[in-house]
């Protein structure tokens, strides 16, 4: 019996990548010092971590951050393979609490920042060991030696990780893409710097806000302050509409996905409509909140499903939890900041993103009130109605507003100034300003008298309550109408003005 012929052994060139080349290439996957921040950030959740503190010092062009946390920390071995560039792969199987997956956040994070990255550790009973890339040492030898030490004048930035029995710090020197060449005293780069520090501070509190929030919760710390957590979904507010959740499968993997319309301006106070715009501002951040492992991965986003961002739209605010199982079908990119949903289901995500859509779109034009309530007790009346034509939309003063009526019915029979008044002011409502104003400042709309002294608020509305009473209605009736009116959003001031006309 003949034998086959054993195969020839493959050929082939050894092609390792220049260590200095690579190394720099590695800088340029696009991190923002926000997203960088929270990929460290990341490492030490999966470390267990319940305490993590964030350090930025400002010394001009030796700036450096550190990164903290109490986490169960690394052997030596460890070490050297979590500093590995690809140390573990996207296919190797992660504990459920892991929130990594290329293995290479830390390193790709890191060098997107500084040329200089250290990281100290310690077990529980064990020494701390320290291991530092340094790229500027990298390009001279073109080998990848990591080195055993800190840099000389480091050591006192890694004390803080002898006060713990066990965890990490990660500690990020020269700052190029931070702080440059920056003198210490360069007053502009501090600003800078400090800009920076809070644009973090407040990326953190938005994907990590699952982690902060409840019993038994993370503590974050930016130069020594907590980190609030920041719900995209103002999920206590009494007037936020929750609409029907669903729950899709892909593969065999749950997919999570539940549609919230946020409050209309006019529904929330000064405080609550500021901290809900969020780290990128109302327009920026309506759309999916895509969370992994409870973790933000893309935050206010249409995920490429044809959906423009519009001002009509900003309240609309969808919540999707989908499993690290699913990472390759949603295409989760190194930085965890983008994520799209496979095909299979696209149609489903486009019907719901339509759906939330059109009834944000209802919440923003009727100012958040209910369709179909329309009695003067249940809603304000209002003084301006949109009429839609053929070739433009007049804005006209309503006729049948209680104020309107009022003064109509003192004037008796001789109402033509007041209708000449009012046909000149829908004439010449300045549309083309109002919209320039409002495209410019998108965030800054103002409820009705807002911003403006209580006692001239409180002068309008016994103005008002006199012309009612004055058209003949009784105290009840004129109280009715004053709360059918934006003046129904200061019940004080109108109790007070009734109290005080009745005496």
């Amino acid at each position: 019996m003949t034998r086959p012929a054993a195969s020839p052994a493959p050929r082939y060139d050894r092609a390792e990548p220049h260590a200095s080349a690579l190394i720099e290439s590695l800088r340029a996957f696009g991190y923002t010092p926000q997203a960088a921040a929270a990929d460290i950030v990341d490492n030490a959740i999966s470390a267990q971590a319940r305490t993590i503190r964030l350090d930025f010092q400002w010394n001009g062009e030796h700036s450096s951050v550190s990164f903290l946390d109490d986490g169960t920390g690394m052997t030596a071995p460890e070490l050297v393979e979590a500093m590995r560039p690809g140390g573990r792969g996207p296919l190797d199987a992660r504990a459920a609490h892991d929130l990594g997956r290329f293995g290479l956040g830390l390193k790709t994070a890191s060098f997107s920042q500084c040329r200089r990255l250290t990281v100290a550790t310690r077990r529980a009973g064990g020494a701390v060991v320290v291991r530092r890339w340094d790229l500027d040492y990298v390009g001279q030898t073109g080998e990848w030696r990591l080195l055993h030490d800190p840099h000389p004048g480091s050591e006192p930035l890694l004390e803080p990780l002898q006060q713990l029995p066990h965890g990490t710090m990660v500690l990020w020197e020269q700052l190029d893409r931070l702080a440059g060449g920056s003198a210490r005293t360069d007053a502009r780069a501090h600003k800078r710097f400090l800009a920076m520090t809070d644009t973090v501070e407040k990326h953190l509190g938005m994907v990590f806000h699952r982690f902060l929030e409840g019993r038994g919760r993370l503590q974050l710390f930016v130069n020594g302050q907590p980190v609030l957590p920041w719900d995209p979904f103002l999920s206590r507010h009494r007037d936020t509409q929750y609409l029907p959740g669903e729950s899709l499968r892909h593969h065999g993997h749950p997919v999570a996905i539940e549609p919230f319309i946020l409050p209309h301006r006019s529904r929330l106070s000064t405080d609550e409509y500021t901290s809900a715009a969020g780290p990128g501002g109302w327009n920026a951040q309506q759309g999916f909140y895509v969370y992994r492992n409870d973790r933000i991965l893309v935050a206010g986003h249409w995920l490429g499903l044809g959906f423009q961002k519009d001002e009509h739209y900003r309240l609309a605010r969808i919540r999707v939890d989908i499993p690290s199982a699913l990472d390759a079908a949603w295409d989760i990119d190194v930085r965890k900041s983008r994520a799209r949903p496979p095909g299979s289901l696209r149609e489903d995500f486009v019907r719901i993103a339509r759906l939330t859509r059109e009834r944000a779109v209802e919440v923003y034009r009727r100012k958040g009130r209910p369709a179909g309530r329309s009695t003067a007790t249940s809603a304000p009346a209002a003084l301006w109605e949109a009429r839609a034509g053929a070739a433009r939309t007049d804005y006209l003063i309503n006729r049948d507003h209680p104020l309107v009526t009022a003064v109509a019915a003192r004037l008796g029979p001789d109402t033509a100034a007041l209708r000449a008044l009012l046909g000149l002011l829908e004439r010449t409502v300045p549309v083309e300003r109002i919209w320039l104003d409002v495209a410019e400042h998108p965030d800054q709309p103002t409820r009705p008298f807002e911003g403006i002294d209580p006692a001239e608020i409180e002068a309008l509305v016994r103005d008002v309550y006199q012309t009612l009473r004055a058209s003949g209605l009784d105290q009840e009736a004129a109280r009715r109408r004053l709360e059918a009116m934006p003046f129904g959003e200061r019940p004080e001031i109108v109790a007070r003005v009734v109290q005080k006309e009745s005496r």
